[in-house]
């Protein structure tokens, strides 16, 4: 402050990585694993039950799609997020839209896994 004796310092702050992203992006490549289990399970015992299995595997490869999608929208929204000066910025926007398309990308895996299943048992 000019023609005072005190004078306010804000400190460089160097911008983080997003935890947020870096969740969206495990969580889109773990839920891509687990849609190729879907799809090998349902190729290969979708005549024994394996449909049953299969299904299953399904709902925990479009749970984890799911909020690794959500979690790379919301790494987004944080990282877009203006903030004052002393503040932490984010970082990792290539992370996030990575989480947001493995995440999809997995959730759609899965469901084709399933439809496959499902042919091969009725087949």
């Amino acid at each position: 402050m000019a023609g005072t004796p005190f004078g306010v310092v804000h400190l460089d702050v160097p911008p983080v990585t997003s935890g947020l992203a870096v969740g969206a992006l495990v969580g889109g490549v773990a839920s891509i694993l687990v849609s190729l289990l879907v799809i090998c399970v349902g190729l290969v015992a979708g005549g024994q039950g394996g449909v049953w299995a299969a299904g299953a595997i399904t709902l925990l490869g479009a749970l984890t799609g799911t909020g690794a999608t959500v979690a790379g929208l919301l790494a987004l929204r944080q990282i877009r997020r203006p903030v004052a000066p002393p503040a932490v910025r984010f970082t990792g926007r290539g992370l996030a839209l990575a989480g947001v398309s493995c995440g999809a990308a997995g959730v759609l895996l899965s469901l084709v896994g399933l439809g496959l299943s499902l042919l091969v048992s009725f087949a």
